[in-house]
């Protein structure tokens, strides 16, 4: 499976100053292609590189690779941008955004993410340095730090390209994994997830992982957010946009903690993981409009992700269930009632009467779903007669 690990790098400053001029003429470069690509209808890159490829290394300054490396990069972004207007992501065909899109060239911010294949860049381990293309030649001895577990990943796994990133005046760099996954493993049974806003996970064995406090750190941010739209000047939009990157990581990192936890003990007891499948619940679902701030914020879609490559990792079985009246039947008896969930909290079967946390019990229904479907999947073939 493809992982990326993204290493920090230590540049000088003299180094920095040519990394930077390097991103700057790579996007200029690419933004001319993605022009040219645009103005001709060339969106293949065979095609794209004969009509640019010449005037790449004469007007900026590229040597051979880095140019086609640029080539790539914009023809990538057209298929990108053509999967996600056939996705639905930019509205439908009439809607301003889905016009606005096809209407114009794809352009590159100045310092936007350029890829270096091995012929770019190479890495010296013992060293922990790496040797990179810049448009002041090539740049050798930049210092680059990260985790022992990253390192070890990048010393066993690294193949393919690697991302030349500046963010937050930092400068790091993507590289692409090819990592061996694992047999799975035939579980013993299953961990049943269920997911939601006031309890991001709850799990079958009664594991509660509450929201609270990502809710309260939501809300704050809410509230320092209206203060700096009401400024409108220049250096509060500036905050804005480090605020939200800073919100995002932030939830990022409580579903990091959440998955890592479900996986771990999945692994250690031989058990798979099953959660319901919520996709398009935001079209399904219609809300107050207090709610609806709290709801489009909610990481579920993550949180989803998060377990799903790591249990892929970990060799752990994984399943998505049908969501539909998780939380309103009752696993002893089968009974499915709107009223057997008195509130948000409580369940109360009107039939057998067992009773529980709700969402438990939503994780117990989901957990069953998996035994039943698992079984289904792995039900021998009978022979033809």
């Amino acid at each position: 499976m493809k992982v990326v690990v993204q290493v920090k790098l230590l540049p000088t400053l003299e180094q920095a100053s040519a990394l930077e001029a390097t991103l700057r003429v790579c996007n200029r470069a690419a933004a001319y292609a993605s022009q040219v690509a645009f103005d001709k209808g060339l969106k293949d890159r065979n095609g794209l590189q004969k009509e640019v490829y010449g005037d790449l290394k004469a007007t900026f300054g590229l040597s051979a690779q880095p140019a086609v490396r640029v080539v790539k990069k914009a023809v990538d972004a057209y298929t990108a941008l053509k999967a996600g207007l056939r996705a639905g992501k930019l509205g439908v065909p009439t809607s301003r955004r889905y016009r606005k899109a096809v209407g114009s060239a794809i352009v590159f911010r100045p310092e936007a993410a350029q890829p270096f294949d091995d012929r770019c860049l190479s890495w010296q381990y013992d060293a922990r340095t790496v040797s990179i293309w810049t448009v002041d030649g090539r740049m050798k001895g930049v210092r680059f730090a990260c985790s022992p577990e990253q390192f070890k990943t990048l010393v066993e796994c690294r193949k393919g390209e690697s991302d030349l990133v500046r963010r937050g005046g930092k400068w790091y760099l993507v590289a692409t994994c090819d990592v061996s996954e694992p047999d799975v493993y035939e579980p013993v049974d299953w961990i049943g997830v269920d997911r939601g806003i006031v309890n991001l996970a709850t799990t079958s064995d009664g594991s509660n992982y509450q929201g609270r406090r990502l809710g309260r750190y939501r809300r704050w941010q809410a509230r320092k957010r209206a203060e700096l739209q009401a400024k409108q000047t220049r250096s509060a939009t500036r905050r804005l946009a480090r605020r939200a990157k800073k919100e995002k990581r932030h939830a990022a990192q409580v579903n990091h903690k959440i998955s890592r936890e479900i996986v771990s003990v999945a692994q250690r007891t031989g058990r798979g993981i099953a959660v319901e499948d919520l996709g398009g619940i935001r079209e399904r679902v219609r809300l107050r409009r207090d709610q609806r701030g709290t709801f489009s914020s909610w990481p579920f879609h993550q949180l989803g992700e998060h377990l799903a490559y790591k249990a892929k990792r970990a060799g752990v079985p994984f399943l998505e269930v049908d969501a539909r009246h998780t939380s309103q039947r009752c696993p002893r008896c089968g009974h499915t009632e709107r009223a057997n969930r008195s509130d948000r909290d409580h369940f109360r079967c009107r039939r057998c009467g067992l009773a529980g946390p709700a969402d438990v019990v939503a994780g117990v229904n989901v957990r069953d779903r998996a035994r039943s479907a698992w079984a289904f999947v792995t039900m021998p073939v009978p022979p033809p007669v």
